[in-house]
């Protein structure tokens, strides 16, 4: 019954941070910005806890990035993880996230687990690729946007939210599962003291590239197949409206009228 978990997370700006773009318009500024662990990959983590408590087995948790990213591992290691790797090569850097993910599919490739686990989004570029990407180079199959979670040892089962209900869908293992669902239905744990003690001496490796059989030229800014090209903030939203009137039988006139003349919504 015990199964080998992987989490892949990322480390993403808190959001309540204020997000600044740099001069070049392609990156923002992340200078003084605090880092968290990307929310849907702690419901991932929660959820590969949570098969642990129940059937034993262990939780490995892979992430990569600069040095600040420990942070993010030893919180998830405080959490409850058993281990932790580190990709940490400035080469991945200056390459797209397709490379990005190229080098964690090699990374948990050594790892040998029967289910990897990601959130189904990053909340920073909010691309939602992660999983179906890695789920590809692996060969495996992509369970999406789970809200529930079950493993038997040799299959795994999810609940999906569809339009006014939930799919339950099954897969064999080894397989890659991502993990949607808010806070609520999930309720990540916090790390204790204690947990966080016991996360000073949990084993975290610290891979290069180099380190995965990978060849580095592959990892030049060069080879990159996308590119931002600009950044731009959001329009700032028009400022509300008060409407005034005699009474709420004016008002509610009123209203009406300026919805269906100005919003054009009625």
């Amino acid at each position: 019954m015990a199964v080998n978990i992987v989490v892949i997370l990322k480390q993403t700006p808190d959001t309540e941070s204020v997000i600044r773009l740099a001069e070049n318009k392609k990156s923002i500024v992340t200078r003084d910005l605090k880092w968290i662990i990307n929310p849907y990959d702690e419901f991932a983590i929660e959820a590969a806890l949570r098969l642990k408590e129940k059937h034993g087995g262990k939780v490995t948790v892979v992430s990569y990035g600069p040095s600040r990213v420990v942070e993010a591992l030893r919180t998830a290691l405080a959490m409850g993880a058993d281990d932790a790797v580190h990709l940490d090569d400035i080469a991945l850097k200056s390459v797209d996230f397709l490379r990005v993910t190229r080098a964690l599919t090699a990374a948990v490739k050594e790892l040998n687990p029967d289910i990897i686990l990601i959130g189904s989004r990053a909340v920073d570029y909010d691309q939602g690729q992660r999983g179906a990407i890695v789920a590809e180079h692996l060969g495996w199959p992509h369970l999406a946007l789970a809200v529930s979670l079950e493993s038997d040892g040799k299959t795994v089962t999810i609940e999906r939210p569809i339009e006014g209900g939930k799919v339950t869908l099954e897969a064999a293992l080894p397989a890659l599962v991502t993990v949607g669902g808010s806070h609520t239905i999930w309720n990540p744990r916090y790390a204790s003291l204690p947990g966080i003690m016991k996360a000073k001496k949990k084993p975290l490796v610290v891979k290069k590239i180099a380190d995965l059989g990978l060849d580095p030229a592959l990892f030049k800014p060069e080879t990159a197949r996308i590119w931002i090209t600009s950044l731009e903030m959001p329009p700032q939203r028009a400022p509300g409206r008060i409407i005034d009137g005699a009474d709420a039988e004016d008002k509610a006139r009123k209203l009406v009228t300026a919805l269906h003349e100005e919003a054009k919504v009625i």
